[in-house]
């Protein structure tokens, strides 16, 4: 039995139709359906399920959600959300354009230019401290 991948994210929200809105009109999700306590929306290939819940409440770690979008999309999006007030919990520190920001709910999102591959390309050449690479089931630690 293998993990194929993520099936979906839910997340608890204060204010169902404020979700909605956010992950729609500011992070250009398509609402699939909806009802009085939750709504399902895509984002790209990402299934994601809001579920109403008072208890929903801020994240005091550095957990969160990463989202893909390409290089040619980033400055339009990121000025939608800086436009819609969220807001920026971290700034970028990493390889690959991102920004850190929060949902009305205090869900903490990311968007991110890169994937797996361009993150290890950039460790490979700036490894972080004891890191080590494993391809192919073998260990690999960088030079220094």
């Amino acid at each position: 039995m293998a993990i194929g991948g993520v099936n979906h994210v839910t997340l608890a929200v204060r204010d169902l139709d404020r979700a909605v809105h956010f992950y729609v009109q500011v992070l250009g999700g398509e609402r699939r359906a909806q009802w009085a306590r939750g709504a399902y929306l895509e984002l790209g290939t990402l299934w994601l399920s809001l579920e109403l819940d008072a208890r929903a409440a801020r994240q005091g770690d550095d957990s969160h959600l990463a989202l893909s979008v390409d290089a040619q999309g980033f400055a339009s999006l990121e000025e939608a959300i800086r436009l819609s007030d969220a807001r920026i919990w971290k700034e970028n520190r990493s390889e690959g354009a991102s920004l850190y920001f929060e949902d009305p709910d205090g869900h903490k999102l990311e968007i991110h230019v890169g994937d797996l591959r361009t993150r290890l390309a950039s460790c490979r050449d700036k490894p972080y401290e004891g890191m080590e690479f494993f391809d192919d089931g073998e260990s690999e630690t960088p030079a220094r």
